[in-house]
């Protein structure tokens, strides 16, 4: 407690500035400041400032990849592949293609893979996919067709995986023609 105080020492100092509105006549010193209170105003407020989820509505129709480091929410009808922090599907809406994200909640339907940390089926989900997860829950109710599997990185694994066999493929042509 007694560090909390002392912490809140420096906003005493902010109201020791207070009396130098009093010495407003000094009006150089009173700009400079609010100047700096604005600059420590905007340090705490950027790692704090979290931009809202893109809502896709009901009535869009989506025809091409979506890519984000924020949260989608998804109403509406997605043909292509998504990238997401956070991605809720709602209850009508329909995804058809790959979805990669740290956080991944079901309520509708999706058709294609899915990669997360975090996968979560509620009870009106429909997937038609795999599932390549660090951790799942499906719920009673919630239809799956597909396969399941763990991994303890399942949004880099599936690149590198690729990668590794794109390379593999294309050394094992490579070092046939040479022999």
């Amino acid at each position: 407690m007694f560090s909390k105080s002392k912490i809140n020492e420096p906003g005493p100092k902010a109201d020791s500035t207070t009396p130098a509105p009093s010495a407003d006549k000094g009006a150089p010193a009173a700009p400079s400041k609010p100047a700096m209170s604005g600059g420590n105003e905007f340090k705490p407020s950027a790692p704090k400032a979290k931009p809202p989820a893109s809502v896709l509505s009901s009535d869009l129709h989506v025809t091409g990849n979506l890519r984000t480091t924020g949260d989608i929410q998804i109403e509406g009808t997605i043909e292509g592949d998504i990238r997401a922090h956070l991605l809720t599907v709602g209850e009508g809406a329909t995804v058809k293609g790959e979805v990669i994200a740290d956080d991944v909640v079901v309520n509708g339907r999706i058709v294609g893979r899915v990669r997360g940390l975090k996968v979560r089926l509620t009870s009106t989900a429909r997937v038609e996919g795999d599932i390549i997860h660090k951790t799942i829950a499906i719920e009673s109710g919630a239809h799956f067709e597909g396969s399941v599997q763990r991994q303890d990185d399942p949004l880099n694994s599936g690149a590198k995986g690729s990668a590794a066999q794109a390379a593999a493929a294309a050394a094992a042509p490579a070092s046939k023609d040479p022999a």
